[in-house]
Order: C-alpha cells, then structure tokens, then sequence
C-alpha cells in the first residue's frame, strides 16, 4: 500500500514528498499536468523558505539558480533600506522563477524516491479506517494510508470533502506575462516609473534578450481566470495606462490572477490534510503564496511521518492546523491590507503615505519585513522561555553549523552542559554536545522542523518535555 498520495505537483507537494521520504514512506504524487507549466506565478523565496532549504541541504542548488536582493520594498511595494540585524543568517529574497523552483523540488523528490505521476488526474476519495481510496479519471483506484490535497486555489480535493472555503471573490484582476518589446530599455524604465507614481500594480521588467515580465490591471474581473488573457489585451491595457504598448510581441505565456482572499475551514478531514493553496488563496502581493505552501509542508511532513510510522503523540498530526491555520489568517490579513495600499482611490493613498511615514521606524519596517519573510512566527507552545515557539536561525557551532546537523530530518538537543540525555528518544531526536556562544542557553530542543520545544539544563524537564513532540521513549 502507499503510505501517502499526494495531489499536486507544485512546490508544495513536492517539498512534502521530499520531507516524506526522508522518514522512508512511500509517496506518490500526482499531477494533472502532463508537462510542467512556464508559467512564472512566483518570483523568489523568502528568508524563512531559504532556511527551510537550508536546513535539508537543498540551498546550494538554489543559490546556483537564483539571485541575492534586499529584503526592503516588499510590503505593499513601498520602498524602504532593509532593516540592520535580521534575525536570520539569510537576510535576502532569493530571486528564483517558480518552474526552475518546481524543477529543483521535483529533482530532490524523485532523488529522495518520491514516484511522480504526470498526467494523472484524481476525481475520487473515499475514506475508511484503514486508509483512502482515490479514482483517477482514467478509472484506476489507488489505495493510500493518507492522502494531502496539494491541488491549488481550486482544489479537487477540498471540493471532495466539502469543507467550506470563505472569504472574498476577486474584486479586481490583473494580467500577467512575458513577452518581449520594441521599445528602448531607457524608454520603458522611465515610462514605467511615471506610471507607478500612480498605480503602482503596473510594471515592466527586463528579464534578457530583450524579453520583460509585464504586469498591468485588467478591465475587469474575468469569469474563468483559467483562459489566459491575449496579446491584444494585454497591449490595450498597456496603452490605457501608458499610452503606448511598448511594441509588445511574441509572448513567451500570457495569464491572469485576482484579489480573492479564502481560508479552508479545515485542514484535515480523517485522513485527508490541506496545504498550500489548497487550504488558503490570497493576492500575490509581498510574494507570500508559494514559501507559505512551502513552510505548510515542511511543519506537515514530520508529523505525519510520526504517525504512519507509529511513534505521534496523542494530537501532533492535528497540531499542523492549529500552529499553520493561525499563520494563513495573518497572511491573508496581511494581503488584504496591502492590497488597500495599492489603491489608487485617494483614501487608500493617504493611508500609504501614512505607512510610509511609520515604515521609517526601524522596528515598523522590521516587523512588516518580519511578517513578509516568516521570520517572525511563533508557534504557541505555553509560557516559558522567549525562544520557545521561534524557529532557531542558523548558528555557528564547534562542529559546524546548525542546519547542517538538521539535514535529516530528525529532533535535535543541542547541549552544552553535556550532562543530558535523550535515552529512549534517539531513533528520533540526535543528542550534540557542543560549545555554541549562541544562543545564550545551556541546551534546547529542537523540532525537526527547526523550531524550539525546550530550553534549559534539567534532566527531569527535558524528559517531561520530549513526549509532547517524540511520543513515548523507546
């Protein structure tokens, strides 16, 4: 039997079969796409993605791709210097275009074993105590342990289960391509930057060989978002805003996307679990979908591994929904805000001056740039020391570095006192006695997602805490 399907192939389904597989589970993804899309929806990865990749040994291939920017600029598109002393040893956005990400995770996936079925459609799921049964369009059942709903915005699966998906319908829309102009590059950058002192959700930007990313608002909102947009449209629109279309041509691919802001009710039914978005959709604005897809993955694959492979605790696979439910209602909240700020209604624009203003505030553009890159969540884990919850950053160690201890997948107790013991607990949590200067704490618990469970020196403590996330001792 499978131990997990998959539904979608995107970068949230393929970071969680990569995390799957490094707990041995049998996984099987399933695309409905017989090829992969160039469709270029996401930029680049935020400070908390590029630790994720970090911390699984993946960035280097990533750094090979991409490219280092600021991380100022990146809420509501208002342009401030990156705040000093981020708390990350990855204080940049890595811009890197989704297919090349999509490619990356499918490699890692497929190298780690994860099966990838392109071409192959779910349409079914019915579920009992011993596991799922998905039908594919084709007619062929599939028997599974779990099955995760990975199948974007207008999910089949979240459809299948009926769980409700609220929020707002799009109220506006705009186009979105590549393709290549006419017109002199001088001539486009001061164009474009007269037009963004008044809508700032225009842009052109290059990208080589005299082809631009071009992003204008369309007329209205479209009934199927899933008809691309033509060339003339987006030339029209172009010449609306403009006055010229910059002799656009020749486009690479042409899309569309809306405002519509919805959050899935539930993120599991049974045996069936929600991510990426599936589960939420927002705006693109701050370019938070895709890491926060990724970061769904990366706090669910271990949770469920522990529970098909029998050592979870009482309440950890439901413990995905209560930490990542929280966080996609602070996005989404986030988004709707800047997408008010991106107005051009005379409101809205006081108010971004407003922002603006406060945004000059070292800790305001700190904390907004934290909300941006994911670095600033805390999961609520009780009272207790200031790192409990937090994601630890990378740090240097005597032996090396942090992250690179957290390549496999499992908990880690990082120790100085050297005088504790994971004992019952070392098929799952790694005991490293190290003389690390920071943090300034004698040893802490990490998850293997990177966040910290415990901190301190008492044996007795530590025992009582290893349980909550490591299940009974061995």
């Amino acid at each position: 039997m499978i131990d997990v399907i998959i539904a979608g192939g995107g970068p949230t389904g393929l970071m969680l079969a990569g995390e799957l597989r490094l707990h041995g589970l049998r996984v099987l993804v399933l695309e409905r796409e017989v090829e992969p899309t160039p469709v270029v929806r996401a930029l680049g990865l935020h400070a908390r993605s590029v630790e994720v990749m970090d911390q699984r040994g993946l960035l280097e291939r990533f750094l090979t791709h991409g490219r280092q920017y600021p991380v100022g600029g990146f809420f509501a598109g208002i342009s401030k210097p990156s705040p000093e002393r981020l708390d990350t040893a990855h204080p940049y956005v890595l811009g890197i275009p989704q297919p090349i990400t999509d490619r990356l995770l499918t490699e890692h996936a497929t190298e780690m074993g994860a099966e990838l079925a392109r071409g192959r459609e779910l349409v079914g799921v019915e579920q009992d105590e011993a596991g799922i049964t998905a039908e594919l369009a084709d007619g062929t059942p599939l028997r599974s342990r779990y099955l995760v709903g990975c199948d974007g915005g207008r999910s089949t699966v979240r459809k299948l289960l009926g769980v409700g998906f609220p929020g707002e319908p799009a109220s506006t829309e705009t186009l979105l391509g590549e393709m290549e102009v006419t017109e002199d590059a001088a001539t486009v950058a001061a164009t474009v930057a007269e037009v963004r002192k008044t809508q700032p959700r225009f842009g052109l930007g290059p990208l080589e060989d005299g082809v631009y990313r071009v992003v204008v608002p369309a007329a209205g909102v479209s009934e199927d978002r899933s008809v691309p947009p033509t060339l003339e449209e987006f030339k029209q629109r172009l010449r609306t805003f403009a006055g010229t279309d910059f002799g656009a041509h020749s486009p690479r691919w042409l899309s569309r996307f809306g405002d519509a802001t919805r959050l899935a009710e539930r993120y599991r039914v049974g045996r069936v679990l929600l991510a990426g978005d599936a589960a939420h959709v927002h705006p693109p604005t701050g370019g938070q979908g895709l890491n926060l897809g990724i970061q769904d993955a990366f706090n669910l694959g271990w949770k469920l591994a522990a529970e098909i492979n029998g050592w979870a605790p009482e309440g950890l696979l439901d413990s995905y929904q209560t930490e990542r439910h929280p966080v996609a209602v602070d996005v989404l909240n986030s988004t709707r805000a800047q997408m008010e700020l991106l107005s051009t209604e005379p409101g809205p624009r006081s108010v971004r001056e407003l922002v603006s203003e406060l945004m000059d505030f070292e800790e305001v553009n700190r904390y907004l740039i934290e909300k941006i890159t994911a670095t600033g969540i805390r999961y609520d884990f009780g009272g207790g020391h200031e790192l409990l919850g937090r994601r630890m950053r990378d740090v240097e160690l005597g032996r090396g570095r942090l992250y690179e201890l957290m390549h496999h997948g499992r908990g880690l107790l990082l120790d100085r006192t050297g005088r504790l013991s994971v004992a019952g607990w070392a098929d799952r949590v790694e005991h490293v006695v190290d003389d690390f200067e920071e943090p300034d704490v004698p040893a802490m618990l990490l998850r293997p997602d990177g966040h910290v469970a415990w901190v301190g020196d008492d044996q007795p403590e530590l025992v009582e805490r290893l349980p909550t996330w490591f299940g009974a001792a061995c």
